[in-house]
């Protein structure tokens, strides 16, 4: 279960950047923590080649036809390119999205 750990690592370092105001890496590692999220989500569907960055990986999770609509809408989340100010240009916060990626994709795991 080495995705637990990476994601865990990812979620800590996502918090502790918010938590010294640096909200850009904060974006960044909560990006890398839903990439192992669907990575992990993927190879338990049986895919082996979907790429190793987390764009790759939320690219080909949206392009899945029989995934569920709240699914690809919190994914695109993570896929939004920043604005001119570096700031997203919708209001949503990825560490929260993470979350819940891991909370409904992973439901059998209660960890």
């Amino acid at each position: 279960m080495r995705w637990k750990v990476e994601y865990k690592q990812e979620m800590e370092r996502a918090i502790l950047a918010r938590s010294d105001g640096n909200e850009g890496m904060a974006r960044v590692c909560a990006r890398r923590a839903a990439g192992i999220i669907i990575g992990e989500y993927l190879i338990r569907l049986g895919y082996s080649s979907m790429g190793k960055s987390a764009y790759d990986r939320l690219s080909l999770f949206n392009g899945l036809p029989n995934v569920e609509g709240k699914y690809k809408e919190i994914a695109k989340h993570f896929l939004i390119k920043v604005n001119q100010d570096r700031n997203l240009p919708v209001k949503v916060d990825l560490i929260n999205d993470a979350i819940w990626l891991k909370e409904n994709l992973m439901n059998q795991d209660n960890d």
